[in-house]
């Protein structure tokens, strides 16, 4: 039960009456208030008249200087009348609405609706002479809200320690959650209640390449679920994380309450700000259906439109890697066998090869082979580059270059022979968290890949930033990872990074910036392994602000079968690989596996092929988290419809309603289905396919099996 303490019940009856401002969502189901309580700001927001959001607090606390020191993050009594949390008067308040339509460069839908009504509320701190706007923004699905700091003569640059933004529910909900962390979001999620979330923390991670835990909280987006009669789904998150460093949540389990954690820099700092300035805005999305969740577009309306005078080179891509086979470490990423080079020293010509070195001239050959003949546009290939002998590990800044081939990778024959395939090479820039390193080399990459064609580069961030001291979410690398986008934009180049922040809707206004990893992807089924209803959550968390580069498409499932004795497998059935490229949104698409476990299932191979990977119409036929997930999507500038189910660790069934189609038309279908002996451990290659025709009266039930799924291809008969 959530504690109330007597002096809490007396101090809110003091304030009924209170004059607070007031804001209604455009149809009038939400009303945020806002109101200054003993000259504390507080918000509250109710849903259909029924309490989402109890009395929550805002406010900052600053540093006394805009210089700090070592250590200064322990703060002082003294130091609390530096804070913009207290003490405010409201001198103004000004209200605004907007009802437009935009269109995504890409996207899951053609056209994004963007409707909402706006209360900007001036505070003024008359200790210090300082003030700050609080601005609300009430849409049909949520609230998002965010402080903005006009320049003034008493604030023109500080320095701060921490964002006291508070979420405060009134009940214990479900929660699906993973550990807060300064450098990684590669965990899996956990379902609590929000009371049991400190419990379960200390066993709720594993080790990570960079690692810098934050006690009893958790990331966001955090999904939650208020179950009973009338279930109620509320998302946590956060939109346009533009300098300033991404957030994760305190818990407060008791009274189910969760607070704003910005992640810090070696001094304890958490944000260096020079005014006019704002905060990225702090989300909660509302609805009785999960599915509407999954459909919310608030995150991207909350950022800016692009000022990219051109976008023509941004484009969907449906690609294949030499990637796979060194993840399962079959192949390596590294050329020789030396433990020690030095780029502008090491003649690697003379180095004694490996053996294994994956990215060599007759490999990547036979890849850019199958690609071409299956009619994929890109050829993603790893391990190019010198340097990965001691690429990790030893805090070395200049670790790559990203301009220099190893000796069996002939850059531009290979490249025209991709070209005269039909093929673009896709770059791979590794930095080993090298941000400075890459930022000195990044004009001559680009340069180099403009040079032979290359339009996309898959970047990474493995192990711990440098500059030292800074971690992969703090002010100093958000701002990296967006110089890096608008650098691409020059040189004509989409981005897709690995191991960054999670985006956070922010693909509206860096639209090259086309797909990021930022969560647990496929490659951890060869590491930790994954549970069979992570893909059931992403949906619900990481995708709820941009596109995943997930990398699915895995036939061969246990790894025995290329090292005998070996018990790792990929938690999922063949068919449920193909629902995948369905449920996740990927405009940058990958076909994960090596060409021989395709070749061994052309007919299931298909739906890869016939996938789009961008969307005009999506619609969430049906879904929950941690359980299932029912997509159908209809292909850009076509009349072609997809549709994928997916499971989690239960068998289940599920009927396809297709009114979604239109009337009077028909169709011809493909399904993909988990065969009658399907199992994720037992029988995973069970597949089943059959082709139909149907119309929008039509329904097809499936039956799924455990960590199963499956795929239908929509065309309208001509």
């Amino acid at each position: 039960m959530k504690k109330i303490t007597v002096g809490a019940m007396l101090l809110s009856m003091m304030f009924v009456g209170v004059k607070a401002q007031s804001l209604k969502s455009p149809d009038g189901k939400f009303e945020m208030n806002f109101q200054l309580k003993q000259g504390v700001p507080y918000y509250n927001l109710k849903y259909n008249g029924a309490v989402v959001v109890e009395d929550s607090k805002l406010g900052l606390r600053l540093f006394k200087d805009s210089a700090i020191k070592f250590a200064s993050e322990i703060a002082k009594a003294e130091d609390a009348k530096f804070d913009l949390n207290n003490g405010f008067t409201k001198t103004d308040e000004k209200r605004d609405s907007k009802n437009e339509t935009w269109q995504p460069v890409l996207g899951e839908k053609k056209n994004y609706t963007n409707h909402y009504n706006e209360l900007a509320v001036t505070l003024d701190q008359s200790s210090t002479s300082r003030s700050i706007v609080v601005k609300f923004r009430l849409f049909n699905d949520g609230l998002g809200f965010r402080y903005e700091f006009p320049q003034q003569k008493n604030l023109n640059y500080f320095v701060i320690r921490e964002e006291d933004s508070e979420i405060d529910f009134p009940t214990d909900m479900k929660a699906w959650w993973m550990v807060a962390d300064y450098d990684s979001q590669e965990y899996q999620y956990q379902e609590t209640k929000i009371s049991e979330i400190p419990a379960k923390w200390d066993k709720a991670f594993d080790a990570n390449a960079s690692q810098a835990l934050v006690k009893n909280a958790v990331q966001s987006p955090l999904m939650l679920k208020k179950e009973g009669k009338d279930p109620l789904y509320v998302n946590v998150a956060e939109a346009a994380v533009l300098d300033y460093p991404a957030s994760h949540l305190e818990v407060d389990a008791q009274n189910f309450k969760f607070k704003t954690h910005l992640t810090a820099d070696r001094q304890g700092a958490k944000g260096y700000i020079q005014t006019p300035s704002v905060t990225p805005w702090r989300t909660i999305i509302v609805s009785p259906k999960a599915e509407e969740v999954m459909e919310s577009k608030m995150i991207f309306n909350l950022n800016e439109p692009t000022k990219y005078t051109d976008t023509s080179y941004i484009h969907p891509t449906k690609y294949m890697g030499v990637w796979w086979e060194m993840i399962i470490g079959k192949s390596q990423w590294a050329y020789s066998t030396a433990e020690n080079v030095h780029l502008d020293k090491t003649d690697f010509s003379k180095l004694t090869p490996n053996g294994k070195h994956a990215a060599n001239n007759t490999k990547v050959k036979e890849y850019i082979d199958f690609a071409a003949e299956n009619g994929f546009q890109g050829l993603l290939i790893e391990g190019w580059n010198a340097g990965w002998e001691d690429w990790f590990g030893h805090s070395k800044e200049f670790v790559f270059d990203f301009i220099t081939p190893y000796p069996d990778f002939d850059i531009k024959m290979l490249n025209d022979y991709a070209h005269s395939k039909g093929i673009k090479l896709i770059m791979h820039h590794e930095t080993s968290g090298s941000a400075t390193n890459y930022e000195r080399w990044s004009d001559k990459a680009f340069q180099l890949m403009n040079k032979y064609g290359y339009d996309a580069v898959k970047t990474g961030y493995v192990g711990d930033i440098i500059p030292r001291g800074e971690h992969h979410y703090s002010q100093w690398t958000i701002n990296h990872y967006y110089r890096i986008a608008e650098k691409a934009n020059q040189y004509k180049i989409m981005v897709n990074s690995h191991e960054s922040v999670r985006p956070t809707g922010e693909s509206r206004t860096y639209p090259n910036y086309i797909s990021a990893e930022a969560a647990r992807g496929t490659e951890y089924e060869a590491f930790g392994g994954n549970k069979p209803d992570h893909q059931t959550v992403l949906p619900f968390t990481r995708w709820m602000g941009g596109s995943m580069d997930y990398t699915p498409g895995i036939f061969q499932t246990k790894l025995d079968y290329y090292f005998p004795g070996d018990k790792r497998f990929v938690k999922t059935t063949l068919a449920k690989q193909l629902a995948l490229y369905v449920t996740m949104y990927m405009p940058l698409q990958m076909a994960a596996d090596l060409p021989e476990n395709y070749k061994k299932h052309m007919d299931a191979f298909q739906f890869i092929k016939d996938v789009a990977a961008d969307w005009d119409d999506t619609k969430i036929l049906s879904a929950e988290p941690g359980d299932y997930v029912i997509t159908a999507r209809k292909a850009k500038g076509t009349e072609n419809w997809f549709v994928g189910g997916i499971t989690d660790e239960n068998k289940r069934e599920y009927t396809v309603d297709f009114s979604f189609l239109d009337k009077g038309k028909k169709y011809d279908i493909t399904v993909y289905e988990d065969g009658k002996d399907a199992d994720y451990i037992d029988n995973p290659q069970s597949y089943n396919i059959y082709k139909k025709q149907i119309t929008s009266k039509s329904k097809l039930n499936f039956k799924m099996a455990r960590s199963g799924g499956f795929a239908i291809s929509v065309k309208p008969v001509n």
